[in-house]
């Protein structure tokens, strides 16, 4: 009882103090709650919803004319199958439409909404009660991500055909409802789809195979082993085949989102630090300005365990309360991160109460935050009464006076504020520390968002694209060869390259592989390690193909095409976020060697000042009977990068907001408890002359090298830290070397805008050395 009564004394002693503090503490625990709620939900709410809607578990898409009754008989075979279904679909292999205010290029499937099916069940977020033939249904994302709304008009462009629609719901798919996997499925009413059906003719035809699996972790193997068993073409110029299955669009939805909550996590550890940190100077200045309570209550009794108890209990009752405050508000701020998973998965997201994470997150705090309070209190058992009725010495004690004012030059102001830095240095260092640390999470994020939503070169090298304006895909049976002299020669054409995306197997497992002439035309060099392939007997794989099948720079590894095989030299590895960093690159005389009649078919097309819609009407206007899909690169990436671009710029924000935050709780605690502790002398300051102004500045300029100390450390961290951080989040996706480029002017802009915060708090909380009294404190 006796503890509990000090604990709340000493609350009552500073309770602005103690609300800093729980500030602190209850951003970090919102922070780390929502970071762990999502990374640990994230994949359990993707496969809930794969079991909600029966979706299947992996999915083939052909021609009608490839199609064998075979096949369907295979997959309903396979070990492990549930269930495999046949359905007649629609095929739009080069769709345009408008999504995120940008022109977007896509293979579609067209389905019957009011066919009957086993599975998949799409569930509607919201649809229309009276429909009309001219209606049609879209993926969720379209919503969330491409800023439809129910009613609005949904254009298609099919060459030189313009469709309309009333757009008449929404529904979530969980394989087929992205933009980011090169099909997305559409679905019309019945009458709708027939219509269309007569109109595109027997070109659009299509078979559409579903099936789903006992353990939805069989999917690729499944996709593999068929495309083994029959065969299926190494490029796409013979036929075309579409597969994908709910693992790789699991990975390919939430690799964005985990390394949002990843860095919500770091970010919130920063604070629980700098917490500590605060804890850890409250508890010292506790002990140094109560050292004559301190002696007193040993006096009166009391021990020292019981005292140690009181501040015990003190800091992790506010952490606790706090941190359930915090609990309760990341439940208020959870929607806005679900609004960001439901935009980049196409899934609707919806809050649920995750104890075991909630109890996590509150343990772990309290745990730290006991940890340090001991640890930071143990001098309090060494302190004897007596030295503590001295105020804390055992003998005479005396500090170098660094800035003494009768012989140091310049201005009083700035001697002052001198050895008022110098005389509180282990406190400054902790101010620089906290201030390094915020400063490297802002620096992070503001050099992550200027490299996705200001200048993306680096990102776009990253992700493994060309910086190419056009990719043309030509019809089969095209000459590469003839078709590339001819685009070469037209007016503002810079250079064409060819870099095809084929299917291959490598050591008994099938990767996606590019293929191009010659690898130095490329813009984006993506090896890291060793060099690009020159000759027909090497390759290149990316590291995380390296990682799974044990081999790397000078080993040989067996290709296989179609029962072709042949033995190439790795000679580099390779990097990209694009086909989850799992991608094989060989030149066009080594796909030859395992595919004589093989055929280029898709064209990079750089331009030189041209206007890359009048090119392409152009080059549509010249080959228009050669070409399969002509699409415009940057309004590709302009549409699919939007949503990144404003989850990052959220969660840059956030984390601007809440170190502007930390910055001035920080000041505010410190410059406080510096005043009270130097009333006195800041009463005598006064007596002889000097205004509360000039008291004011001293201050606040005591703290400016403190802070432009911390700026500058965390800045430093952050230029040398970033990229090697942002490596280690995207290894999982075959990431192992980064180079973001640093945005040094806005770097500038952020130190120069926390150097002047820091300036105007410490003004601002400095302001209570008017109400001090000379006369006062003389008849105290």
């Amino acid at each position: 009882m006796h503890v509990l009564k000090l604990a709340f004394a000493n609350i009552r002693k500073t309770p602005s103090a103690a609300l800093s503090l729980a500030l602190l503490i209850l951003i970090s625990t919102l922070l780390l709650n929502i970071g762990l709620t999502v990374l640990f939900s994230l994949q359990v709410f993707y496969e809930q919803k794969v079991e909600e809607l029966q979706e299947a578990h992996a999915g083939i898409l052909m021609r009608q004319e490839e199609y064998q009754p075979e096949q369907l008989e295979y997959l309903s075979n396979y070990p492990g199958a549930v269930k495999a279904l046949q359905e007649s679909v629609l095929l739009l292999q080069s769709a345009r439409f408008q999504y995120s205010g940008s022109e977007l290029s896509s293979a579609l499937m067209v389905v019957n909404a009011g066919a009957e099916r086993e599975f998949p069940n799409p569930k509607f977020s919201e649809r229309l009660e009276s429909l009309s033939d001219e209606d049609i249904y879209l993926p969720y994302r379209f919503k969330v991500g491409g800023g439809y709304k129910l009613g609005d008009t949904f254009t298609l462009k099919l060459s030189d055909q313009a469709y309309s629609f009333r757009i008449a719901g929404f529904y979530e798919s969980a394989l087929l409802g992205n933009i980011d996997m090169g099909m997305i499925k559409f679905m019309l009413p019945e009458r709708g789809y027939h219509e269309l059906e007569n109109e595109l003719g027997e070109q659009a035809e299509a078979t559409f195979l579903s099936v789903r699996l006992e353990n939805s972790d069989d999917a690729p193997g499944l996709i593999a082993d068929y495309s083994r068993q029959f065969g299926l073409d190494a490029y796409f110029g013979a036929g075309f085949f579409w597969t994908g299955d709910v693992v790789t669009v699991k990975s390919a939805n939430t690799m964005t989102v985990n390394i949002v909550a990843m860095i919500l996590i770091a970010f919130a550890a920063i604070i629980v630090a700098v917490s500590l940190i605060v804890i850890h100077f409250r508890i010292i200045n506790s002990i140094d300005d109560g050292m004559v309570n301190i002696g007193i209550l040993k006096s009166l009794g009391y021990t020292s365990r019981e005292i140690r108890g009181s501040m015990i209990l003190q800091f992790t009752g506010i952490a606790a309360f706090s941190g359930v405050i915090g609990l309760l508000l990341s439940y208020l701020a959870m929607p806005v991160f679900g609004g960001i998973i439901s935009s980049l998965a196409g899934l609707l997201w919806t809050t649920k109460l995750e104890v075991p994470l909630n109890l996590a997150s509150l343990l772990l705090i309290l745990l730290t935050v006991l940890a340090v309070t001991r640890w930071s209190s143990r001098r309090i058992h060494k302190l004897q009464p007596v030295e503590a009725l001295r105020g804390g010495m055992a003998a005479h004690s005396f500090r170098k006076n660094c800035f003494p004012l009768d012989q140091s030059g310049g201005s009083v102001i700035w001697m002052l504020a001198g050895k008022t830095m110098l005389g509180n240095l282990k406190q400054n260092i902790l101010i620089s520390l906290i201030i390094a640390a915020v400063t490297f999470a802002s620096v992070f994020a503001v050099m992550l968002y200027y490299n996705i939503g200001s200048d993306r070169t680096a990102f776009i090298h990253l992700v493994g694209s060309e910086t190419a304006d056009v990719v043309v895909i030509t019809q089969p049976g095209t000459d590469s060869r003839v078709f590339m002299e001819e685009v070469q020669a037209m007016d503002g054409v810079a250079k064409l390259t060819i870099q095809d995306i084929l299917n291959t197997e490598v050591e008994g497992r099938r990767y996606y592989t590019q293929v191009t002439e010659d690898f130095s035309r490329l813009d984006n060099d993506t090896f890291y390690k060793g060099r690009y392939p020159k000759y027909a007997n090497e390759i290149g794989i990316s590291g995380a193909i390296s990682k799974e099948i044990g081999k790397g720079i000078g080993d040989q590894v067996t290709v296989n095409v179609q029962g072709r095989s042949e033995t190439y030299l790795i000679t580099g590895l390779s990097q990209s976020i694009n086909f989850l960093g799992l991608l094989v690159s060989m030149t066009t005389e080594g796909m030859e060697q395992l595919a004589p009649d093989y055929e280029s078919s898709v064209f990079n097309v750089y331009l030189d000042h041209e206007d890359t819609k009048g090119f392409i009407a152009k080059l549509q206007g010249q080959m228009g009977n050669r070409l399969q899909s002509v699409t415009d690169l940057e309004e590709v990436f302009n549409s699919q990068s939007s949503i990144y671009t404003a989850a990052l710029f959220s969660v840059m924000l956030l984390i601007l907001s809440i170190t502007a935050i930390v910055v001035i709780l920080i000041l505010y605690l410190v410059i406080k408890t510096m005043i009270l502790k130097r009333r006195r002398e800041l009463g005598i300051f006064k007596a002889i002359g000097f205004t509360t102004l000039q008291l004011m500045n001293q201050i606040a300029l005591s703290f400016v090298p403190v802070v432009a100390a911390g700026i500058v450390l965390g800045g430093f961290m952050g230029y040398l830290l970033t990229n090697p951080l942002l490596a280690f989040l995207l290894s999982g996706v075959g990431i192992f070397n980064v180079h973001f480029s640093l945005p040094l002017s806005g770097i500038l802009l952020l130190g120069a805008g926390m150097i002047a915060l820091s300036y105007i708090v410490s003004v601002l909380v400095s302001y209570r050395i008017k109400h001090i009294s000379t006369y006062e404190l003389i008849t105290e």
